[in-house]
């Protein structure tokens, strides 16, 4: 049992359904979000992306048990959002310096954890970018990086979820086969780096091992894992660590997300639920963008929220509660 303080306890229960599963709504998005609301109308603006968030905060964190959102667009999201609904800000700057090597993490310059807690965090998220096969002169730097983070957490008693994003410096696209090879891989050392005591992370929001349009079954066309290869993949990320985990959608279709979750636990995955984003409110995107707030307030009210409610069904019926893993002490 991971042993934990008082007040992140009662943090992570603010966070989580009444099984101690997290069902959380993830819409701190900023440079994608803005790419999104462009391509349906022709510009946006600041005040657009702001807008979108309050809607989407208003209308579907009743059905959330936590939203995550960012401080430079979703502060006034947090003000609307559902009592009952816990939070976690975001702590990255958006995307990453594409001048240096490595895609090396950044903070929000105007923003501390003690800043973020006073804005009314119940957590912290921290977006790291990682590949374990980069140089070790490199990775260094990020496991410094994170220790700092998990160090200033600590200081603030205040729960650090740290999502890992995987890539290949010599694989651009993630989204092909030539990635799928390696991506198990990927994850599950990230997964294992990651769990170590030194980061003081309390919940890893991971990718899913391998990618599901590659998998036996599921594919479409090219086949690179077999179910019981992927199968195996998805248990074995569960071993890998003690620690409470849960799964980002990485912007797949809502349904592929869905379908994810029941080979997850058909895996015999431990996982703790899902901090989703794009998977459940991409849609709502164009009405909102081309037909303004009330359009867009009626897809959150009507799909959005039925694309929650499936999900969480589904979390309720596949997920395991976090509180097997953790304990005050």
């Amino acid at each position: 049992m991971i042993k934990i303080s008082q007040a992140k306890m009662d943090a992570l229960n603010r966070l989580s359904n009444e099984k101690g599963l997290i069902e959380a709504l993830a819409i701190d998005q900023r440079g994608s979000l803005k790419k999104m609301i462009a391509a349906a109308s022709t510009m946006a603006t600041g005040e657009e992306i702001v807008d979108f968030k309050k809607v989407a905060s208003q209308e579907l964190t009743p059905h959330a048990s936590a939203i995550l959102l960012d401080p430079e667009y979703g502060l006034p999201a947090t003000k609307v959002r559902d009592e009952n609904c816990g939070l976690l800000l975001a702590y990255e700057k958006t995307g990453y310096d594409t001048s240096t090597p490595g895609r090396m993490p950044d903070l929000l310059e105007n923003w501390s954890v003690s800043r973020l807690k006073e804005a009314g965090a119940d957590a912290i998220k921290f977006l790291l970018y990682y590949d374990p096969d980069e140089p070790a002169a490199i990775n260094k730097v990020k496991h410094v990086f994170v220790e700092r983070l998990g160090s200033e957490c600590l200081g603030e008693d205040i729960p650090l979820f740290v999502e890992i994003v995987t890539y290949d410096t010599e694989i651009t696209d993630v989204n092909s086969a030539a990635f799928a090879r390696v991506k198990p891989h990927k994850v599950l050392e990230s997964m294992i780096e990651f769990s170590k005591p030194q980061y003081h992370i309390d919940v890893l929001k991971m990718e899913v091992p391998v990618n599901m349009n590659y998998v036996e079954g599921f594919a479409e066309n090219e086949v690179v894992y077999s179910k019981k290869e992927a199968l195996g993949y998805f248990k074995k990320q569960s071993e890998l660590t003690e620690l409470p985990f849960i799964f980002l959608s990485a912007g797949v279709s809502t349904k592929l997300f869905q379908e994810t979750l029941e080979f997850a636990k058909e895996a015999g995955s431990k996982f703790n639920g899902v901090l989703c984003g794009r998977a459940t409110w991409r849609e709502g995107v164009k009405p909102f963008a081309t037909k303004g707030e009330a359009a867009g307030r009626d897809w959150f009210a009507t799909q959005g929220k039925e694309n929650i409610e499936t999900l969480n069904e589904i979390v309720d019926r596949c997920g395991s509660s976090w509180r097997l893993k953790v304990e005050v002490g």
